[in-house]
């Protein structure tokens, strides 16, 4: 059993590191201010022009391919390349790429171009970065699949790419390719909200900004977002999902280090 460091959570609030988002045009918004939620302050910043400016102030680039056109691979393939010569933490959340091989194909020349220091996918994502039959209808994966079957893609897909992966779902898979970690909790009724793997992503880049180890930055993010899920459920009192997605961005925002304690389970598998 892990203990996830929700302390990460009071370093993000007093540092507010500054998160350089780019996002799609679904989840932008309520990327944004899920990481003003949680202390940190992001910039959702898209132009060729300014990403050597926008990178050399930050401290975290998350990376979103979701709505995509050529422009935004070429922005993402320059923003991740800044990162790698800075030394910057680079979460890569591959939106849809078993939507379409066009997608797909476009994603890959950014992996082989840099190597991100997180990958978050689902499973149909992790399906199709593996060549594998993908699940995938549209964005999302109907099935969730077996936690074997995930664990082993997750690991299999670290060790293809060379770096973290955070494999979401249900019960979210966290590996390095060696050692995976199971995340477990949270509500099932997060799904019904669309954007919250994006959302998550951005957790991840937040964290990381003020965590040089991005696997336990990515483990306490995940757990994270599984408590805040947990409580606007509750907050949401069986209201709709508009008011779950309300409830998640209270949830994130005022939840503190202690709140979290033995609300999620973290478990190595």
């Amino acid at each position: 059993m892990l203990i996830p460091d929700f302390s990460l959570l009071e370093t993000v609030r007093l540092r507010r590191p500054l998160i350089h988002c780019i996002s799609n045009l679904v989840s932008a918004n309520d990327c944004a201010n899920l990481a003003l939620a949680v202390g940190a302050s992001p910039i959702m910043a898209q132009s060729l022009q300014e990403m050597e400016a926008i990178a050399a102030a930050s401290a975290a680039a998350v990376l979103n391919t979701g709505t995509p056109d050529e422009e935004k691979f070429r922005v993402c393939l320059l923003r991740g390349r800044e990162a790698a010569r800075l030394g910057q933490p680079a979460i890569l959340d591959p939106v849809g790429i078993g939507a379409s091989l066009w997608r797909l194909e476009r994603t890959e020349e950014l992996l082989e171009a840099f190597t991100p220091s997180l990958l978050r996918v689902n499973l149909g994502e992790a399906q199709a970065l593996l060549h594998l039959e993908s699940q995938e209808r549209g964005v999302d994966s109907p099935a969730a699949g077996s936690l074997s079957q995930r664990a082993e893609l997750a690991r299999r897909l670290a060790c293809e790419r060379g770096t973290v992966v955070l494999l979401s779902g249900p019960e979210d898979v966290v590996t390095d390719g060696a050692a995976l970690w199971r995340v477990s909790g949270g509500s099932a009724r997060a799904a019904q909200v669309t954007g919250t793997g994006c959302m998550l992503s951005v957790l991840c880049g937040v964290f990381a900004a003020v965590e040089g180890d991005i696997l336990a930055a990515a483990v306490a993010a995940a757990a994270f977002w599984k408590v805040c899920s947990r409580r606007a459920d509750a907050l949401a009192e069986g209201r709709g999902p508009g008011s779950l997605r309300t409830a998640l961005m209270d949830a994130a925002g005022t939840l503190r280090a202690a709140d979290c304690a033995g609300a999620v389970q973290v478990q190595h598998i």
